[in-house]
């Protein structure tokens, strides 16, 4: 059955990228990482792939540090963001631990070398990880100062010729305004990535949706803390808004 418009999601989405906020790991606290909510996360990823999706992750660090605020508070730019690239390293392994509570096998790959606890990014073992059933968690932003994770996400998506790029939010799809701020705000079921760039729509950073464009991979914008969201945009069923060519 095909997804209606107000889905927004795909079944045919073989192989899919996961992005997940720092912040949407620390639950109800202020800071940190609130195991109950990452054993929540993992139990809906561990249920999606069982059901024949290939899944891989990024993971940001805000939870821990940001580097762009760090920045703005007196701190190096490219240090802070280096600083914020170790931070989602740890929130990957926590996912990581979660995960593999629950029977899925994991493995961790930083952009930043670091064997002693994770694999170091390669682009084929990263492929082959998926090919072989397990769930691939890309740390480390992509290793470089500058850019974001959501950046990250969108490279690693095309690395690993992801059908699309999820992106688990705090709402359940893309604004003209934050409906958490503004009830009058307009959703939509799809949207261009030339509008969201145009307009500077609250979706991912422009080099994440540029990239994104040029691939032509598709980005979903979902709730996460919907119970069951990440299931229900992959089988056209969830409220999502899709990001595509129009």
């Amino acid at each position: 059955m095909s997804p209606s418009p107000e889905a927004g999601g795909h079944p045919g989405w073989k192989r899919v990228l996961l992005k997940i906020s720092g912040e949407a790991l620390m639950g109800d606290q202020g800071y940190g990482v609130h195991p109950p909510t990452v054993q929540r996360i993992a139990a809906e990823i561990v249920a999606v792939q069982k059901g024949g999706t290939e899944i891989c992750l990024v993971i940001g660090g805000g939870n821990i540090f940001r580097g762009l605020s760090a920045a703005a508070s007196g701190m190096e730019r490219a240090s802070a963001d280096y600083v914020g690239m170790l931070a989602t390293v740890m929130n990957a392994l926590a996912m990581q631990s979660a995960l593999e509570a629950l029977g899925a096998e994991t493995r961790v790959m930083s952009a930043i070398p670091m064997q002693a606890v994770c694999e170091p990014y390669i682009r084929r073992k990263g492929m082959r990880h998926l090919e072989e059933g397990r769930i691939a968690i890309f740390a480390a932003g992509t290793g470089n100062p500058f850019f974001t994770t959501d950046t990250a996400a969108a490279l690693r998506a095309v690395e690993m010729n992801c059908d699309a790029l999820l992106k688990g939010t705090q709402v359940d799809g893309v604004y003209d305004s934050d409906p958490r701020t503004n009830p009058d705000a307009k959703r939509f079921d799809t949207v261009s990535y030339t509008r969201v760039l145009a307009e500077n729509l609250n979706v991912m950073d422009a080099t994440a949706i540029a990239l994104a464009r040029d691939n032509g991979l598709p980005v979903a914008v979902f709730d996460l803390h919907q119970v069951g969201g990440f299931a229900s945009v992959l089988s056209g069923e969830g409220k999502s808004t899709i990001v595509r060519e129009d």
